[in-house]
């Protein structure tokens, strides 16, 4: 992480960094992946759905692939150092397959990452976020795939975690619902630049947890695999603090809120 990259992450939302883990963790990753989808890699005829997915993996392959240094220092600089908890699993894996059906899942939305008592844990729509973003303190998209243009890449609007920040400020720690949040389709930030979070194998972007992004179909010719665990935060992040040392991940929510 240099000045640019760090500046990039506060406006524009993320940042990309080709080669964070060995494109050998990817494939046996893959190869663990391709085993559990029931489907043939050499066969396109088992490859019956847009869509399948499978989660919560914590096999070596995967752990390591979130424990490397240049990761590491990634997520010192932009959550700050001794903020975030070293990932011991890479959570859900969309693997995307080409299809000329519809996925249904391609609508804008951002990460939420907590409940309240009265929150409905099989309901995802009924999950939060708020201001500090509490629960999460990065979105992260982990490659391990080559994804092309064309390979169904995640779709994300530069800049839309500021619009996301001046959306929950006056919803305070509550927050709100992905369903309040996502009712007008993230109108507020239609105007951004859509960007396609491609890259080869071992490819990493890091993200602002606000940050407003969409799966798409796929309509290349091999299928898309790609993680997107959350960083979880070690302490909460304060939007107000005496010394002004803030993280870049605090900078971006006080950027929206000026």
């Amino acid at each position: 992480m240099n000045d640019t990259d760090i500046d990039h992450f506060i406006r524009e939302g993320f940042v990309r960094i080709d080669a964070a883990f060995p494109r050998r963790l990817a494939d046996e990753g893959r190869a663990i992946l391709w085993r559990d989808t029931g489907c043939d890699p050499d066969d396109p005829s088992t490859w019956t759905r847009p869509v399948i997915r499978r989660g919560m993996y914590a096999q070596e392959p995967f752990v390591k692939a979130a424990d490397t240094p240049i990761l590491h220092d990634a997520f010192d600089a932009l959550a700050g150092k001794g903020c975030w908890l070293p990932p011991k699993a890479l959570g859900t894996f969309p693997v995307r397959f080409p299809s000329a059906d519809d996925p249904g899942d391609t609508g804008w939305h951002i990460d939420v990452s907590f409940g309240l008592p009265s929150t409905d844990p099989n309901d995802f729509l009924d999950w939060r976020a708020n201001v500090t973003s509490t629960g999460r303190a990065l979105l992260m998209l982990f490659l391990f795939s080559d994804v092309g243009e064309n390979d169904a890449p995640t779709l994300i609007r530069a800049g839309s975690h500021i619009d996301v920040a001046r959306r929950l400020a006056p919803a305070g720690g509550d927050g709100l619902t992905l369903r309040e949040l996502a009712a007008d389709g993230f109108a507020a930030s239609a105007h951004r630049r859509e960007v396609f979070a491609a890259g080869e194998a071992g490819t990493v972007y890091l993200c602002h947890p606000f940050l407003v992004h969409a799966a798409q179909p796929h309509r290349g010719t091999r299928p898309r695999f790609l993680a997107q665990p959350p960083l979880l935060p070690a302490e909460p992040f304060r939007l107000h603090r005496d010394d002004g040392d803030y993280s870049p991940v605090e900078q971006a929510i006080r950027l929206g809120l000026s």
